[in-house]
């Protein structure tokens, strides 16, 4: 298939990437109903280590099933599905070739005492992601914890190795630890520090949660209130957001968060849009619903991302 001359500009803001990364983001960037628009949707299921099976799955016991994922992705037309390597071991034959796949190569769980650093175990590899023909790697990093300096050395060795074998290469960056405040985890100024660390070390993809106007840090709120920064809705938080990933020559999606009302959901969807931001990767909001109701909403994200809801 064809790139599109959307995806091939895209494509072309990654200059020093090989054309085995190129072919892997090409692969997602084409797949699914958004296939060939430059939006993207994304689905993770790495809560089970996060929050554990009951809170993760109880809701929609068939979720259980590591096959349901593939599936649900596979049939809502999305553009890749991001598992940690039991999950996608689980049905990696089966599935093979089906939907771009995603290693979530760390994660926490938690059962980790709160005193301690934010900070999550590598529990997959590069060569794990071959072995199962994964388009990329995902790793998650924290920025504000004392354990962040040595997930940026984590994920900067595992990039680079990942890159020379022509894998894509996803960060979460989600602020987190001693440095913030709850409030500042999800403030703006923070929110877009968090997109320009992931940029800086050399995501392909940026997974950031979706701002509040709250500024976190006073020396930052002073340049954004002399420099007028308009961080007034979502969807101008957004679009700073996507300044700060490379003047958005960066992909950039934004987590779903905690479970809500479909109508939320919705609203954050056209916010992302209208701020030029990439698309969605949605977890809990998609796989703690039926399959019947999944299928809807997803379908639904997909119109508001071409522009016709």
């Amino acid at each position: 298939m064809r790139a599109t001359r959307i995806v091939q500009k895209i494509l072309a803001n990654y200059e020093g990437e090989t054309p085995g990364v190129k072919a892997r983001l090409c692969q997602m960037l084409m797949n699914g109903k958004l296939g060939g628009t430059g939006k993207m949707i994304i689905l993770p299921v790495d809560q089970g280590f996060e929050h554990g099976p009951a809170r993760s799955f109880a809701p929609n016991p068939a979720a259980y099933d590591p096959l349901y994922h593939y599936q649900l992705a596979i049939d809502a037309g999305l553009n890749a599905y991001a598992a940690p390597l039991g999950m996608l071991e689980a049905g990696a034959d089966t599935y093979a070739g089906q939907i771009p796949t995603i290693l979530k190569v760390n994660s926490a769980n938690s059962l980790i005492p709160e005193e301690a650093p934010k900070d999550q175990a590598i529990t997959a590899s590069v060569d794990d992601a071959l072995r199962l023909g994964c388009a990329a790697i995902g790793f998650t990093i924290y920025p504000g914890s004392g354990a962040g300096l040595g997930m940026f050395e984590e994920i900067a060795e595992m990039r680079r190795e990942a890159a020379a074998k022509g894998v894509a290469t996803v960060i979460w960056s989600y602020p987190r630890g001693e440095a913030l405040t709850k409030n500042g985890e999800t403030a703006i100024d923070i929110g877009a520090y968090a997109a320009q660390i992931a940029a800086l070390l050399g995501a392909h993809i940026i997974k950031i949660k979706l701002s509040t106007d709250h500024l976190e840090l006073g020396e930052a709120k002073k340049v954004y209130e002399a420099k007028g920064i308009d961080v007034s809705t979502m969807a101008a938080r957004v679009k700073h957001c996507m300044e700060a990933s490379f003047a958005g020559r960066r992909i950039v999606v934004f987590s779903g968060g905690a479970s809500k009302g479909a109508d939320s959901v919705y609203d954050d969807a056209r916010a992302i849009r209208d701020g030029g931001g990439n698309g969605s990767i949605i977890g809990r909001n998609s796989f703690q619903r039926s399959r019947e109701d999944a299928l809807d909403l997803l379908g639904k994200l997909v119109d508001i991302y071409k522009g016709k809801a």
